[in-house]
């Protein structure tokens, strides 16, 4: 073959180690795992090349996203084996300080971004990664693995549906190692090759025989080079086989008879290892010294990280580390300005605007949101001023960008994601939840990101455009959730929001978009996270509400004056200001919490839980929860308005005050 006709001995010995390595790492990790030293193990055996030889193929700056199977990644990124098998055995001084396992961390020294167990979720940060190489103009390519069973995931056509709409510098590398756990790729997808997939998408699709390394590496050098120099997604399928289980402990029974037999004479160590001997290239003797030296770093390591500090629980170290909280610093020619009377539409859109011009490193992304302005005109205008560089219309991919923007924020760049409606944001809960909500906590990494979530009813949007979902992201770790009621408010918290290095879920109510308004400072200002709002104060009752319940509760208050108030708007629900809502309480004895959200696992539950456990002592009657009933949100006015809070909020009200 012209590939070993022309290796030097040097390149042979390097290629050599790099294959090597992680099968020592794994030989070493199985035997790990029958001792107990190791809690589990994804096996690579035998697919090694499929990793190796593409990590090589790229520049040591750029991006890969790995996934179970892609120890090889790791080694020929040359990080450190002490650290890694600290890693593997959650030990403080592993990646996630022992806050999660395997190879579900990230390193940015490394340049490796690290999967998480819903598979195709990385592919939308690989999206993310390669845009910020685009628009920084910078000749570089993105790697991403998945595995054929990951690629029936939604997450897979969405990510290569935005690589293709956007020309992304991403090579998507699938490991077809034709199982997914114990079901057969027969019964996985109806097609021979992942070629077919390129037509689909309108990208280039290529397939290579995965354990051999010298077609493998000579593909992907290709490849990656022509991606370099002119961006655009690639597909190269590595045929290859799973010779272990899924995980060691669903071992492999569900395998035909001779299977792993067949596949194991194409080991492609072996394979690599005869290839260098019968081209006199590399002795056995030289092979065998590189073994040996490897076996004893590879066991050198592991015995040290056995002695490195286990984890240990710090209440306030584990707090500390949900959130990044580090501030960006604020410009000294920042300045409120003049007072203009606006909408709360117009505030948002102002605030929007300013945020633009304040960070240069931010990106606008969403449906319709260049050209057309956004459904609510929010971001009206701003194609024309900003460019679509900044301002992007974007696919219905609600997943893939939000993944998108993760791979943003870790090239260091700010993203404002508008769903179209909140209730559209179910599409892209992995993401929001399971990515970014963790990454910081995980492994140091933030995600500096706004989702604008225009929500609730009272506009007879019906059931699938007007429920209340803050609710769903408030019990989730790791984001921060603000609701603002006023024109005012929801500038300065928009502001804040930027400002604020973690995601953030920003609520906007809609039917507030051109009913509410207030005087507004024209220019920058933000408002403070975890600090209600004391709108009104009284003696004998607190109100606590948020959004549209602010209307509805000021409205009673205009009906009833005789009734002393104290009205709290809580502006932001993580962080709560829970010293606000329990000394209003302590002072008045009776609290009822109104919200627009059904009852059931909502804010005001919690809220009312908060006041139970800190005010019991203090409470002169029960605190009670004024809520929309439990059904979904129908359509027809009369029926929203059965449905909704404020029917019945008179009433709770009334016999918390008589109680």
């Amino acid at each position: 073959m012209a590939f070993y006709s022309n290796l030097s001995k040097k390149d042979a010995i390097n290629h050599y180690k790099s294959l090597f390595i992680p099968r020592a790492v794994e030989d070493r990790m199985l035997l790990a795992l029958r001792q107990g030293v190791i809690s589990k193990w994804f096996s690579s055996y035998g697919q090694e090349v499929v990793s190796v030889a593409n990590t090589i193929a790229m520049h040591e700056d750029e991006w890969i996203c790995t996934m179970h199977r892609n120890l090889g990644v790791f080694t020929s990124r040359n990080v450190p084996l002490l650290k890694l098998f600290s890693q593997f055995q959650g030990k403080a001084t592993g990646f996630t300080k022992g806050r999660d396992r395997s190879f579900h961390f990230g390193s940015q020294e490394h340049k490796i971004f690290g999967m998480i167990s819903h598979l195709g979720a990385q592919m939308g940060v690989a999206d993310g990664l390669a845009l910020a190489r685009k628009l920084k103009n910078e000749k570089k390519c993105v790697l991403v693995f998945t595995g054929d069973g990951g690629a029936s995931q939604g997450d897979f056509h969405e990510a290569l549906n935005v690589a293709s709409v956007w020309s992304l510098p991403v090579l998507f590398v699938i490991e077809n190692n034709q199982w997914g756990l114990s079901t057969p790729s027969n019964e996985q997808f109806n097609f021979d090759s992942f070629t077919v997939k390129g037509d689909s998408f309108g990208i280039e699709a290529y397939s290579v025989d995965g354990n051999d390394f010298a077609k493998t590496l000579e593909i992907s050098k290709k490849l990656t080079s022509t991606i370099r120099k002119n961006p655009r997604p690639i597909i190269l399928e590595c045929k290859t086989f799973r010779i272990r289980g899924h995980e060691e402990a669903s071992g492999t029974k569900y395998y035909p008879d001779g299977l792993i037999d067949s596949w194991k004479l194409k080991d492609p160590i072996l394979t690599f290892r005869q290839n260098l001997i019968s081209n006199e290239i590399l002795s056995q003797k030289e092979i065998d010294e590189i073994e040996k030296s490897i076996n004893k770093n590879v066991l050198d390591n592991l015995q040290s990280a056995l002695k490195e500090p286990n984890a240990e629980f710090n209440l306030e170290n584990e707090l500390r580390d949900v959130f990044d909280n580090n501030q960006y610093e604020s410009s000294d020619n920042k300045s409120a300005g003049n007072i203009k009377n606006m909408r709360f539409i117009d505030a948002i859109h102002s605030g929007l605007e300013q945020a633009l011009m304040e960070h240069d490193n931010l990106i606008f992304m969403g449906q319709d949101i260049a050209n057309y302005g956004g459904v609510f005109k929010a971001t009206d205008s701003f194609i024309e001023r900003f460019g679509k560089d900044r301002v992007m219309n974007t696919p219905l991919c609600e997943s893939a960008i939000v993944g998108t923007g993760v791979g943003l924020s870790v090239m260091g760049m700010k993203t404002m994601i508008e769903m179209q409606f909140s209730d559209f944001v179910s599409e892209a809960m992995t993401q929001i939840c399971n990515q970014a909500a963790k990454l910081y906590y995980r492994w140091g990494q933030n995600v500096d990101m706004v989702i604008r979530m225009p929500t609730g009813a009272g506009v007879n949007a019906g059931p699938f455009h007007s429920q209340s979902t803050e609710s769903w992201f408030t019990r989730i770790p790791g984001l921060k959730v603000v609701y603002p009621s006023n024109a005012y408010d929801a500038k300065g918290l928009l502001l804040q929001a930027f400002e604020d290095p973690n995601p953030v879920l920003f609520f906007e109510h809609k039917a507030l978009y051109r009913s509410q308004d207030n005087e507004v400072p024209e220019g920058y200002y933000t408002i403070p996270f975890g600090k209600a709002n004391l709108l009104a104060k009284g003696e004998q009752i607190t109100i606590v509400s948020y959004g549209l319940g602010i209307r509805w509760v000021q409205d009673w208050m205009l009906k009833n004056p005789e009734v002393s108030v104290d009205l709290i708007d809580l502006r932001t629900f993580v962080p709560l200001d829970s010293d606000t809502i329990i000394d209003s309480v302590k002072k008045t004895g009776r609290c009822v919490i109104v919200q627009e959200d059904t009852f059931r696992g909502s804010i005001g539950n919690d809220i009312s839980q908060i006041i139970q456990s800190k005010c019991f002592n203090y409470l002169d009657a029960p605190v009670k929860v004024a809520a929309s009933i439990d059904t979904p949100i129908p359509f027809a006015a009369e029926l929203e308005k059965g449905y909704l809070a404020n029917r019945y909020m008179d009433e709770i009200l009334r016999k918390t005050l008589n109680f």
